[in-house]
C-alpha cells in the first residue's frame, strides 16, 4: 500500500493547520484523517436515515478530526494505552482558540453514557469504527438517539447501524496499513 491509495476526505478547514501548528506526529495526522472520514460516513448516514436527529455535523467532523490531538504532548499513547493525552487534548484546544463546545471532544472521546450527546457519541463510535472495533454499549446509547429522534422500530435502527458498521469494518485492515506508513516521530 502506497500512502496514496487510500482516498480520505479532506479535513475541516479549521483543522488543517492545528497539526502542524502542534507539531503532530505523521501517524496522528493519518489516524485523525482516517477518524475523520469514517465519521463522515457516519454523519451522513444517520442524517439520511434519521432526518430528525438533531446533531451538529462540523461540531462531529471537527471532534473526530482533533480527538486524540492532546497525543502530540504524550507521544508514548500512540502505541501505548493511556488516557493522558485526552484532557491534554482539550487544553491544547482551548489554548489555540478553540471553543469549549468544540475542545470537550478531545478530553471526552473515550467516555460516554446515557447522558452522552449525540454528536460526544458519533465521535466517540467513528474513533473505534475505523479499526472495525464494535462496542455494543456505545452502538446501543446511539441506536437509543436514532429511535428517539425518529421513532421506528428499534430493530430496524439497530440493522442500520449494524449494516454500515460492518460495511466501515470491511475497510479496517486497509484503514490500519495506510496509518502504519507514517512514522510515530
Amino acid at each position: 500500500m502506497d500512502r496514496d491509495d487510500l482516498p480520505l476526505c479532506l479535513l475541516p478547514d479549521e483543522v488543517t493547520l492545528l497539526p502542524a501548528e502542534l507539531a503532530a506526529p505523521p501517524r496522528l495526522v493519518a489516524h485523525l484523517r482516517l477518524v475523520h472520514d469514517v465519521a463522515v460516513r457516519l454523519v451522513d448516514r444517520a442524517a439520511d436515515h434519521c432526518p430528525a436527529l438533531e446533531f451538529d455535523r462540523a461540531a462531529v467532523l471537527f471532534g473526530a478530526a482533533t480527538h486524540d490531538i492532546g497525543k502530540t504532548v504524550h507521544r508514548a499513547e500512540l502505541s501505548a494505552p493511556g488516557s493522558a493525552h485526552e484532557p491534554a487534548g482539550r487544553e491544547l484546544l482551548l489554548t489555540a482558540g478553540v471553543a469549549p463546545r468544540l475542545a470537550r471532544f478531545a478530553a471526552g472521546h473515550a467516555t460516554w453514557g446515557p447522558d452522552t450527546g449525540v454528536e460526544d457519541l458519533l465521535v466517540s463510535l467513528a474513533d473505534k469504527a475505523w479499526k472495525n472495533k464494535r462496542v455494543p454499549a456505545l452502538e446501543d446509547l446511539l441506536v437509543t438517539a436514532l429511535v428517539r429522534a425518529g421513532g421506528g422500530e428499534r430493530w430496524e435502527a439497530f440493522l442500520v447501524l449494524d449494516e454500515l458498521l460492518a460495511a466501515i469494518g470491511d475497510g479496517a485492515e486497509e484503514r490500519l496499513a495506510y496509518q502504519a506508513l507514517f512514522p510515530t516521530a
